[in-house]
């Protein structure tokens, strides 16, 4: 965020005007700006204040407390709709948030065909205005950083300190390595979008999004798209130049010149999903937060119209604290569980099916509040967005399907290399049904490679059954993912 927060800067500066940085909750900041212009007397004082909505509910929040610096100091105030979607809002075809489908597939066949339906990007023509000549200093206690590297040790202090983690906190495993490594801002986003084209990835896509190692197995926009250092517009554009051959850009790539492939197709889908949980938000609302959800009751867990009995850490369940610190520490005994966990925690990011599986195993093999999950993945996530994570743990905590971590493993880690980056304890062991539930290593082995006594090897929170070409199992899992055909969560179905 800070990365991109000083690229902006140094385009606006490249467009004649800049960028200034403060430290605070956005109404106080807001109001102690406006409250200085007053006491300056400065000629013209402040004309109005805009600023971009967002659906969340602490968000909203942030935009009431704005309005009302505004209204008190008697400054005009403009809340302006988000742009950076792929279907712009003026487009969607629904009058009213209730009017939405409740299926997905039933929305995006009423934006459909997907290549033809977003408006064209805008691009910044000439200069913009300088910024003011007199600007309020940064109000105390807090001090304004000076640049991107005095903004980076202000926001790592804290972490450093390790307050609040876990003293034996997951260290990096030797030879691991982020598949997210990317700077911020608006420069890195379209140098990525156009890396993607160059080498075909973008092309690959829907062939290779399940993958779990490297960097180009998905596009990994989201985080340029979260925080709005590109805009689905702008990727759609990239795709249409690319499929239509009117730049340079990806020309020595399969697929260039030659119309919609299926990567591109795919990515168009994935961006308009990215769409759909934004527009389930803004219907919603506060039940994007409720441990009901958008649904009255859980599908999926038990009878219907009967709710789940979670577990929450807490007096009245104090093994359930200790249950969700070893989830959190990537210490399940569940190898895939383990290794999406502990590589969350020390880059920020795991792959789209590995979500998929930890939270469904939190869900409805752990009985945890999902919510637990969704706040953890807000914590750690570079990508985090509101609409996308909360919509996407309601999506497979609540909805009817049930991932089998094990026999996830087999499909899309099947000689267990991913398990073993992440969870170098089991690196020594070449047996995937062992790298996959640990517990299943014989106890003579386990002295010899050191796992003898480990309580996540011996005593995993859930022991999970699965025969290789046995015709299924038992908390199993069938379909493609999301938008398979088995995902029938009520509200959240995710067309094919």
């Amino acid at each position: 965020m800070a990365e991109s927060v000083y690229d902006l800067r140094k385009a606006l500066q490249g467009a004649g005007s800049g960028i200034e940085v403060r430290v605070g909750l956005v109404a106080d900041v807001l109001r102690n700006v406006l409250q200085a212009y007053k006491k300056k007397d400065v000629s013209g004082d402040v004309v109005g204040v805009w600023m971009t909505s967002d659906e969340g509910v602490e968000e909203r929040r942030d935009e009431r407390d704005v309005k009302k610096a505004c209204d008190e100091a008697g400054t005009s105030f403009r809340l302006c709709r988000d742009e950076k979607y792929f279907i712009d809002d003026r487009d969607v075809p629904n009058d009213r948030p209730n009017d939405l489908p409740d299926l997905f597939t039933a929305y995006r066949k009423t934006v459909e065909p997907l290549r033809e339906a977003p408006r064209k990007a805008l691009s910044v023509q000439g200069n913009l205005p300088p910024l003011p000549a007199y600007i309020p200093p940064q109000d105390s206690p807090f001090i304004a950083p000076q640049d991107l590297d005095d903004a980076l040790r202000r926001l790592l202090a804290p972490l450093d300190q390790n307050s609040d983690l876990p003293k034996d906190a997951v260290t990096f495993p030797p030879k691991a390595t982020s598949v997210h490594p990317f700077s911020g801002g608006e420069s890195a986003a379209h140098e990525r979008v156009k890396h993607l084209l160059s080498n075909g990835s973008m092309t690959k896509y829907k062939d290779t999004r399940n993958g779990m190692i490297g960097e180009d197995f998905s596009t990994k926009l989201a985080a340029y798209l979260a925080l709005g250092c590109i805009s689905a517009r702008q990727v759609h554009t990239y795709l249409l130049d690319f499929e239509d051959g009117r730049t340079g850009i990806g020309r020595s790539a399969v697929g260039y010149g030659k119309g919609e492939n299926k990567g591109t197709g795919w990515t168009r889908f994935e961006l308009l999903w990215r769409d759909y949980m934004r527009l389930c938000a803004r219907k919603h609302r506060h039940r994007l937060y409720r441990i009901e959800g958008f649904q009255s009751h859980a599908s999926g867990r038990g009878e219907k119209g009967k709710e789940p009995e979670w577990r929450s850490p807490g007096p009245k369940d104090p093994e359930a604290q200790k249950i969700l610190l070893r989830f959190l520490r990537g210490e399940t005994g569940m190898g895939l569980i383990d290794a999406s966990q502990r590589e969350l925690w020390l880059t920020g990011y795991t792959s789209n099916r590995a979500r998929q599986n930890v939270a469904s195993y939190l869900a409805k093999h752990l009985y945890l509040d999902w919510r637990l999950g969704a706040e953890w993945y807000e914590s750690q996530l570079i990508d985090y967005d509101s609409s996308s994570n909360w919509g996407n743990w309601q999506y497979v905590a609540l909805g009817d399907r049930t991932f089998n971590p094990v026999k996830q493993g087999y499909d899309y880690d099947a000689k267990g290399e991913y398990i073993k980056l992440w969870v170098p304890e089991l690196r020594q062991w070449d047996d995937v049904q062992g790298v996959f539930q640990a517990w299943k290593i014989p106890s003579e082995e386990r002295e010899s490679i050191g796992l003898n006594g480990v309580e996540w090897v011996e005593r995993p929170l859930a022991r999970i059954e699965y025969r290789p070409g046995g015709g299924g199992s038992r908390g199993g899992s069938r379909g493609g993912g999301r938008g398979g055909k088995n995902n029938r969560g009520k509200h959240h179905k995710r067309g094919s």
